[in-house]
């Protein structure tokens, strides 16, 4: 029974009734906590909304905001993103309330007259059909507040720790909580006072100037593209046409836009191109008004008019391209010697411009790929070097970003007179898309990612790679579901069987399977999930 497997209930469904540290949750921060996460971003509140399903793991999260994100930030929530919301069950609700992005538009010098700008083409943002799922904009402080009413539904009862600032930590040789970080509270009544914690594991999810990262000595290495953008949410009154369409402008003289509708059906994102930036002189472009960046589109976007009446947030940055060399505190000579207790996520690991909607996408993903593995080796599931995957896996994938990133941001600043062909930039944005969607991670072989000896097997599903879903009819009464949406991140692990052929109740592999896995003592259902839980407990099994 969903939702009445303990007998019926009238409440919400989606409210789990408390358990262990959920009962009676201390408002104030205790001295000891098995997880510490520091920053409740978009990497730091996944990996607590994870963690937040398990009951007898004490995790807090804080954040030296004093309240939750209300505005600005990052917007583009790719397909692979939903599917992870879907995950924690909020997919549907999301997507309602952002923008689809369905397709892009490019503009581009008339050849006729390039002083003004005309359509060149369309593209389809997912033209093979990838996901199920949309390219959506959504603030980030939305997306941030669904993953905290998650935490708020688990059997833990979280919620941030808000206006708790980090300081330093220092990790002990041994001992069962062996970091103890020093906190500072950012507000309220006790500013300025100090706290020490003493954990068994740390998330340093501080941002681009981590904190985290510098007490474990971690050093982002890369440069930047000299280049700056102003970005600005606004409400506008144009001509334009296509103003509610994703679209990348590019002028002769004046620069280029990326243009991104936003939620709600009347604010649009501008990227607007800057220009080059002197080294010796960074800060000067740091102070380019905003009335100076709305000149700079309007004449981008002439012969259209641009009439901006509210302008809801506002920032100029310079493309910066830096990753870490590892993502947790375990020196590259000492690797494999012992376990991580500290790690970094998101932008406190890598850090990229904003303009291919990865930032955000990929901060999420950190969050996941830790979440579930500090939870399995907390219970006793997996083994400590379990852990050390993480910086293998995610690191890597922040230099496959960073090269991404440069790749996109160099086609968008170049002038339309410097490319190859007059299609160059549509030909790199369909190249990237899969990329840029989140569909291109695959981990490498590991202690949980098997070699592609058996890939003939099942050709359509690459090992390392992210299950794709697909539709199928359920037996039991006939409807119609996306197999991938029956997944919840309740950290088990999953066993999807595609049946044969064979008669019903005739001997088949799959009989033969279902037998091993219910009877052998080799079996990983039988060999691992513990006596008194639910067969199901550690592992779903769903045939196909």
């Amino acid at each position: 029974m969903k939702f009445h497997h303990q007998g019926y209930v009238s409440g919400d469904p989606r409210i789990q009734p408390a358990q262990g540290s959920g009962i009676d949750r201390p408002t104030d921060l205790p001295d000891r906590v098995d997880v510490l996460i520091v920053g409740a971003g978009p990497a730091g509140i996944l990996a607590a909304a994870q963690l937040a399903q398990f009951p007898d793991i004490d995790t807090r999260i804080v954040e030296r905001r004093c309240g939750r994100l209300e505005v600005g930030q990052a917007d583009g929530i790719q397909p692979r993103s939903v599917e992870t919301f879907q995950a924690f069950g909020f997919a549907d609700r999301i997507v309602a309330e952002g923008c689809l992005i369905v397709e892009t538009a490019f503009w581009k010098p008339d050849p006729q007259a390039p002083e003004r700008i005309v359509r060149t083409s369309r593209v389809l943002e997912d033209p093979n059909g990838v996901s199920e799922f949309p390219h959506i904009t959504v603030n980030q402080a939305r997306v941030l507040d669904y993953f905290a009413e998650a935490m708020a539904n688990a059997p833990t009862r979280m919620a941030p720790d808000w206006g708790l600032e980090f300081q330093d930590l220092q990790v002990a040789d041994a001992g069962e909580y062996p970091v103890t970080v020093t906190l500072v509270h950012s507000g309220g009544p006790r500013k300025g006072q100090t706290r020490r914690v003493r954990a068994r594991y740390v998330v340093g999810a501080d941002g681009a100037h981590s904190r985290v990262r510098g007490a474990i000595g971690c050093t982002p290495s890369g440069d930047s593209s000299n280049h700056a953008w102003g970005v600005m949410d606004v409400l506008a009154v144009t001509d334009f046409p296509d103003i509610r369409v994703k679209c990348a402008i590019q002028s002769q003289q004046n620069g280029s836009i990326l243009l991104i509708p936003r939620e709600g059906g009347h604010m649009v994102r501008f990227y607007v191109d800057l220009g080059d930036v002197d080294p010796s002189a960074r800060a000067a472009v740091r102070q380019t008004t905003v009335e100076q960046t709305i000149a700079r589109a309007q004449k981008i976007m002439h012969p259209y008019t641009l009439d901006v009446r509210e302008v809801a947030w506002y920032s100029v940055y310079e493309v910066g391209h830096r990753v870490c060399d590892r993502f947790d505190d375990v020196p590259a000579g000492h690797a494999g010697q012992r376990a991580p207790r500290v790690f970094i996520a998101g932008d406190a690991s890598h850090t990229h411009s904003a303009k291919a909607g990865q930032g955000m996408n990929v901060s999420m993903q950190d969050g996941f790929n830790l979440g579930w593995k500090l939870a399995h080796v907390l219970q006793g599931r997996s083994p400590a070097r379990l852990l050390s995957t993480y910086s293998t896996e995610r690191q890597r994938i922040g230099q496959d970003i960073i090269a991404f990133d440069k790749r996109w941001a160099s086609i968008m600043a170049k002038p339309p007179g410097e490319a190859r062909d007059t299609s160059e930039l549509e030909q790199g944005y369909l190249q990237i898309t899969e990329f840029a969607q989140g569909f291109m991670t695959q981990y490498q072989p590991s202690m949980i990612t098997g070699s592609a000896q058996h890939q003939a097997l099942a050709t359509g599903y690459p090992i390392g790679k992210r299950f794709r879903s697909a539709r199928a009819t359920r037996v039991a009464d006939g409807a119609a579901l996306q197999i991938g949406h029956e997944a919840r991140a309740d950290g088990r692990w999953r066993l999807y069987v595609f049946a044969d052929a064979a008669p019903a109740g005739a001997d088949s592999a799959v009989k033969t399977l279902a037998d091993w896995l219910a009877h052998s003592p080799q079996s990983p259902v039988r060999g691992f999930t513990p006596a008194g839980l639910d067969a199901n407990a550690w592992f779903e099994l769903k045939l196909i």
